[in-house]
């Protein structure tokens, strides 16, 4: 099996990039992706220890996409952190989440929640702050009881404390993850808030914009359900993927792997990807 959904410190996750990496030899995966929301600052540590431990490693990231009524998120994967246009707008969106956190700082104080920066960046523990930290410390002074809870009543989408971040179109994200070698994938599908009937336009015009794939094998969805996302995803022309979404403490119910217990993706979905990368022979190695 592999896991092509994880997050780590560079992020929003409580685990190293390395710590990923040895969850997911412990989990006996075959290959391990690495998708830190707009960072790609973590990848050279978790190629080194994947190497390590014998695990085919997916460098890539996590991006989100202008889209309503719900959210859009995109993974990009066979990224390299190096210089590029794909790099510079990773910068970017790193930037404006700073700003949209010193927003939510505001927000939270004028609901008569008192958080401080500085413990919300030591919480953090490194340069990227993200909700999930936040949500700690709401549980931590006991304003929530749950890191579900202060995403439910104060951090998603629609909630009391909830401040937009500037995002790119998705067309645009699409064009450089293409430049720079890469495959875009949506991930987890239904968060888009749109029904299903829907959901399959919206899926052939992202076909249409260089979609490759679409996120089925998802941590949170029904057997079921990711069936009926295969079976959609082959319609439509897009790889059938798949991950845990891992963020370690932030999303406990989750592990590298098995998700909440029953995830498995097919090993065979890489090399379904490989075969799609852009201007790279589909039998070329991993690198």
């Amino acid at each position: 099996m592999i896991d092509l959904h994880n997050h780590s410190t560079c992020s929003d996750g409580s685990e190293s990039p390395s710590h990923v990496m040895e969850l997911a030899a412990e989990a006996g995966l075959s290959a391990v992706a690495l998708t830190d929301h707009d960072n790609l600052a973590g990848l050279a540590e978790a190629s080194r220890r994947a190497a390590e431990l014998g695990i085919t490693f997916v460098p890539g990231c996590e991006v989100s996409c202008e889209f309503a009524p719900g959210t859009m998120h995109v993974l990009c994967y066979f990224i390299a952190d190096e210089p590029g246009a794909l790099q510079s707008e990773l910068a970017r969106q790193r930037v404006d989440r700073e700003t949209r956190n010193d927003q939510l700082l505001d927000r939270l104080g004028e609901l008569g929640i008192a958080l401080d920066a500085a413990e919300v960046a030591k919480q953090a523990g490194s340069e990227v702050i993200g909700r999930p930290h936040f949500a700690a410390l709401l549980v931590r002074h006991g304003y929530v009881g749950t890191i579900q809870e202060a995403f439910d009543r104060f951090l998603a989408k629609g909630a009391a404390a909830y401040v937009d971040k500037e995002e790119i179109e998705v067309d645009r994200i699409i064009q450089l993850v293409h430049a720079a070698g890469g495959v875009a994938v949506l991930a987890h599908p239904l968060s888009l808030g749109v029904e299903r009937h829907e959901l399959a336009t919206r899926l052939g015009e992202l076909r249409e914009l260089g979609l490759t794939g679409l996120e089925c094998y998802y941590s949170r969805y029904s057997p079921e359900l990711r069936s009926e996302l295969v079976d959609l995803a082959r319609r439509s022309g897009l790889v059938a993927t798949g991950g845990s979404d891992f963020h370690g403490s932030y999303k406990p119910d989750l592990s590298v792997g098995s998700g909440t217990g029953d995830l498995q993706v097919p090993d065979a979905v890489l090399q379904e990807l490989l075969a799609r990368r852009p201007g790279r022979d589909p039998q070329a190695a991993l690198t």
